[in-house]
């Protein structure tokens, strides 16, 4: 047994103070201490092949500059694209994930849109893209039973999700809708997966989707995943629960609509604009009329893009991305609100 000196904790914790103290006037921490490495998580890619998959969504096969292997990703998962203009924007990544040496992302365009896919149209073989990511806001779980719903370029989360189940022997059902077979991308491929488990269902010859029966088409128990336009999303909420149905996940590509929405004002301090935001539109698009380069991407308050300062003002917070100390300084403005004027950092 040691019998040396041990000092007491009060004594310990006194001379913490001392020397801290010592720091603050002598500047020697600073000293001391090396500065902080930022750390660069960016991929910077080529596009080494393009496939028009309609007439209007197109493939891009994304390879590291340097042909190194990508980071590891899950079905569900999506990639941040930093456009020619600096402008970010979000894309499902719908390849296969064991395949490391590159990533595969299809994008919609939409020609009255914010600008995101016209850039990702205009790209062609050898135009370099800078990445970050991969994030999942759209989990896939693993289970035995699986209902997979996709609308339009909606499937294209849906798509490595469907081949994972079928690698791993789980029970599914699939439905695809979109406003017709020609709008409809990887339709071949995925229709020559199980006649007996695909439907095809597009709205040019079924009408739009009846979301009733759609579930009567899910296993007992299944695991529902889908993605597509709000209206056909919003059909199967309605529907639930339903017996079938274990549980729901979905993920939307466009916003989804302002509900219980009341007007306010958003006052830009840097110019003291008061810019009045209507009852069923967001901040974002309000101020986007004054601004209309202000930062933006998923415009449903997950990816983090759009929050600006708070410089006064009562809000309803309605993002997913804040943490409960940033909301008291930040504001994600494309889905939040506010109760009469906000005052923000633009």
């Amino acid at each position: 047994m040691s019998t040396g000196y041990r000092p007491r904790a009060t004594t310990m914790r006194a001379l913490a103070l001392v020397v801290t103290a010592y720091e603050k006037v002598s500047g020697v921490s600073g000293l001391l201490r090396p500065e902080p490495t930022p750390i660069d998580r960016s991929l910077r890619t080529r596009v080494t092949a393009l496939d028009r998959l309609t007439d209007d969504v197109v493939s891009l096969r994304l390879e590291l500059l340097d042909g190194g292997r990508l980071p590891r990703w899950h079905p569900g998962a999506h990639v941040d694209v930093e456009l020619p203009s600096g402008a970010l924007r979000q894309y499902s990544l719908c390849g296969d994930p064991d395949e490391r040496d590159h990533y595969r992302i299809a994008v919609r365009r939409i020609a009255d849109g914010g600008g995101g896919s016209r850039a990702i149209h205009a790209l062609g073989v050898g135009d370099r893209l800078t990445l970050r990511g991969p994030r999942n806001a759209f989990p896939f779980i693993t289970a035995d039973r699986y209902l997979f719903v996709a609308g339009g370029i909606g499937i294209t989360p849906i798509r490595p999700m469907l081949h994972d189940a079928i690698r791993r022997g789980a029970e599914w059902q699939f439905v695809y809708t979109g406003r017709s077979r020609a709008s409809m991308p990887f339709l071949d491929e995925l229709s020559a997966l199980d006649p007996h488990r695909v439907h095809v269902r597009p709205d040019d010859e079924y009408g739009p989707p009846d979301a009733a029966k759609v579930l009567a088409l899910a296993p007992d128990g299944a695991a529902l995943y889908t993605c597509g336009p709000p209206p056909m999303i919003d059909a199967i909420r309605a529907e639930l629960p339903a017996a079938p149905i274990a549980s729901l996940h979905f993920e939307r590509f466009s916003p989804a609509p302002v509900v219980g929405g009341k007007p306010f004002e958003v006052v830009l301090a840097r110019s003291g604009h008061v810019v009045p935001v209507g009852a069923s539109e967001t901040a974002l698009i309000a101020i986007r009329r004054v601004l209309p380069d202000v930062a933006y991407s998923c415009q449903q308050g997950f990816c983090g893009t759009c929050p600006v300062r708070l410089l006064g003002g009562d809000v309803e917070h309605r993002d997913r991305c804040l943490t409960t100390l940033e909301r008291e300084s930040r504001v994600a403005v494309c889905v939040s609100r506010a109760t009469g004027r906000i005052t923000l950092d633009l």
